[in-house]
């Protein structure tokens, strides 16, 4: 007799480059599809992204805005999706994702519904703590990408342990990169060779979450100090004209680069030399796991997962978020000794290899959703 495959329903915002839709694409190459048959819901798609889930065999659909959580125009899209798929687990992810999957799979009756909290929620307001407690009593299980989501979970919201389970976030290891790859993208941006670059990636859309700006304010403190020193950003949005401006101001425009959106960044961790993320929160940090298994030391916020992430003093340093002059004497440490930054790049990948990458995360998900269905009192059927 036949096993049936495990039907998964996961439902999420905006599919485009971030964190949540990367790991669904962990899950899109990774897990067997002789047991798991997987499906995806969001809200609309950007990028490159969907299609590489979908050239994997897994169904993305598009089916707009969630404009509010009682959305039921929107609520009862989702409903016919799960009638027509029928999925023995429903897995909701960001926000309006936990409300869709939480409020559709309760109604559906759906045997296993799993919520996700994938951030640092220190501005959700008191209504939105409400409905995520809400959304968490009607489910079977809430994940925490890092203990700092759990601890929200289990201190703020007061779930109990039993229903709240850590689920570490894991990436794709980067592609190798050449020597001559390295410097080709370092001279074609006009860095000289003796130049140590600071890098960092990410969305430039609020300035008071990712604080790029403390990097460039960091990096203007070494170079009054004469340190042969550039901070290279890659990403793209709207505070990117600020960041420009900002640059101009301190007098360091010739020692910021903007690289923009790149599908190719593992070429961009190769052409840095020291990692960092200044965040004044981060639900987990994945950048952090990507540029350690790159073997760049880093230095990031004392926040959120990120602190579950770096080995302090092993693998790179934390300072306190909006510090700038903390900020710049552990970069100055790491950019005035080559050996320190070898020594804590290689601890860095060591860790990363053993702990963050997403085969990691995918075992870690089959378990989860293994362990939820053996509870159940039916055994699960084919259509």
């Amino acid at each position: 007799m036949n096993t049936p495959r495990i039907r998964v329903l996961h439902i999420q915002e905006t599919i485009g480059s971030g964190g949540v839709e990367r790991r669904r694409l962990s899950l899109a190459k990774y897990l067997d599809s002789e047991r798991f048959e997987l499906k995806i819901v969001c809200t609309q798609t950007h990028g490159p992204m969907a299609d590489s889930i979908r050239a994997c065999g897994v169904e993305v659909l598009e089916i707009g805005t969630l404009r509010h959580p009682l959305d039921w125009k929107q609520h009862r899209k989702v409903q016919r999706i799960i009638a027509d798929f029928q999925p023995h687990i429903v897995h909701g992810a960001v926000f309006e994702g936990v409300t869709m999957a939480a409020v559709n799979g309760f109604i559906k009756r759906v045997p296993i519904v799993i919520i996700e909290e994938t951030s640092d929620p220190q501005n959700r307001s008191w209504k939105g703590h409400a409905l995520m407690r809400w959304f968490a009593r009607v489910s079977d299980a809430v994940v925490g990408v890092s203990p700092a989501a759990v601890a929200y979970l289990q201190e703020q919201l007061g779930l109990p342990s039993r229903k709240v389970h850590l689920l570490m976030n894991g990436v794709a290891v980067p592609r190798p990169v050449s020597e001559a790859e390295r410097w080709a993208v370092r001279a074609s941006l006009g860095i000289a060779p003796e130049t140590v670059v600071i890098g960092s990636t990410g969305r430039m859309l609020l300035d008071s979450h990712k604080r790029f700006s403390d990097l460039i304010r960091a990096v203007a403190l070494l170079r009054a100090q004469s340190l042969p020193v550039a901070l290279l950003l890659v990403g793209d949005g709207p505070q990117r004209a600020v960041y420009t401006e900002l640059a101009a101001d301190l007098g360091v425009s010739d020692s910021v680069f903007f690289a923009g959106y790149q599908d190719d960044i593992a070429l961009y961790y190769h052409a840095f030399d020291v990692f960092s993320l200044a965040s004044a929160y981060e639900a987990f940090g994945l950048v952090l796991a990507e540029a350690m298994l790159c073997e760049l030391p880093v230095v990031a916020t004392r926040v959120g997962g990120m602190v579950s992430i770096v080995a302090e003093n092993e693998t790179g340093f934390l300072v306190p978020p909006q510090s700038v002059s903390e900020l710049a004497e552990a970069l100055k440490a790491l950019v005035v000794d080559s050996a320190l930054r070898n020594r804590m790049g290689a601890a860095g990948k060591e860790r990363a290899l053993a702990h963050f990458t997403e085969e990691r995360y995918v075992r870690d998900v089959v378990t989860l959703y293994e362990g939820l269905l053996a509870s159940l009192t039916k055994p699960i059927k084919e259509r």
